[in-house]
């Protein structure tokens, strides 16, 4: 699977853009605040449907337009087509794959895969679970569309749970209404905890086996599911333990007014040589977990779409040292890379001849090799 070219029209700082891309590694390099991200950020967008940075989509669109295009030519297999996402400032955006417009984002989701790494990546561990959350959920929603639709639900009614139990301080005579909300709170998230422990034994298995190779075999990673719900045997016995602690959480949930427990509260533990990284494990060990679990997340997805996603690499090398540096890069044989960075200097000794480079400077980009 790779990005054939790449289409921009009022997206960010670029007013119009159209550029062709390599199959293996694409090199973007200038200063800060060109537009170097933006490009990335237009390639994940025709992915996932989503900005990585922002929830607001009118920020994607250039300053004082009214609307703006991202599009995206993939090959995937033997298979062209491509993705289009028309943005606008007043009504939803219109997504088409193969020109054919499509009514659920969910449709989006498996045509073009991409795994993303910035330097905020390398934070995944010591940060709070929220990130670590929406790093399963992102993965596992790209290879799993019915993840992404329970994901969905599950949101939808814990919203409404909460504005309930808000309420409900107010007028006791309301907390009978809990069981409505309670039922399908278990239904989806017995779902979500179902993907999640599939997601999280896979990628345990290739995490362990990558970070063997970064650290020489000096240090064994190991990844947990930490959730109450991680022992569970099948979705019936999740519906099940979900709908209990949300009946024995009522009380606190009340006084709270919001919901305490359920997927929403859950998390990922790491493990260096039985050691908790993310409280005691040391910055550099920290990273070594950060960089094993995202080259992880590119075997993940070969092994269950059988074909490596895209890969964007957004001024990462930067925060590696020489040695994860050239283990990361030596390692994307067969993976469409494409890589920022602020100095041509900082990659000029890897892959030589198989990529394309280019500069780029205040929303133009223009191909140097």
């Amino acid at each position: 699977m790779y990005v054939k070219r790449v289409t921009l029209r009022n997206y960010r700082n670029y007013k119009d853009l159209s550029i062709c891309l390599h199959p293996g590694l694409n090199i973007f390099y200038g200063d800060n605040a060109q537009g170097k991200t933006n490009f990335l950020e237009s390639i994940y967008l025709c992915g996932t449907g989503r900005s990585h940075r922002t929830s607001k989509e009118k920020e994607l669109i250039y300053w004082n337009s009214e609307s703006g295009l991202v599009k995206s030519d993939i090959r995937s297999g033997n298979i062209d087509t491509s993705i289009q996402i028309q943005l606008f400032n007043i009504k939803p955006k219109i997504v088409k794959i193969g020109g054919v417009k499509i009514n659920k984002l969910s449709e989006l989701l498996g045509n073009l895969n991409v795994v993303m790494f910035s330097p905020e990546d390398l934070k995944l561990i010591k940060e709070g679970p929220i990130f670590r959350r929406r790093f399963m959920d992102v993965e596992i929603s790209q290879v799993k569309p019915k993840y992404y639709y329970n994901f969905q639900q599950y949101n939808r009614v814990l919203m409404q749970r909460n504005n309930l139990l808000k309420s409900i301080r107010g007028d006791g005579s309301k907390a009978k209404m809990l069981d409505v909300w309670d039922e399908q709170l278990s239904e989806y998230g017995s779902h979500i905890v179902k993907y999640r422990i599939e997601f999280i034994k896979k990628i345990s298995i290739l995490a362990k086996l990558v970070h063997r190779k970064i650290t020489s075999g000096d240090e064994e990673l190991n990844i947990y599911y930490s959730s109450k719900f991680k022992n569970i045997n099948n979705r019936e016995e999740g519906k099940i333990a979900i709908y209990k602690d949300l009946v024995d959480s009522r009380k606190k949930d009340i006084e709270r007014g919001f919901t305490s427990v359920g997927p929403h509260r859950d998390d990922i533990d790491f493990y260096i040589n039985n050691i908790d990284v993310k409280t005691y494990g040391s910055q550099g060990q920290q990273r070594s977990a950060a960089l094993s679990l995202k080259l992880s997340e590119l075997e993940f997805m070969r092994s269950e779409c059988l074909e490596y996603p895209v890969l964007l690499l957004d001024d990462v090398l930067s925060e590696l040292d020489i040695k994860r540096q050239k283990y990361l890069l030596e390692n994307l044989k067969n993976i469409q890379t494409i890589l920022t960075c602020t100095s041509i200097n900082e990659i000029k000794e890897f892959r030589k001849g198989d990529r394309f480079v280019f500069i780029v400077d205040k929303g133009v980009i223009n191909r140097m090799e």
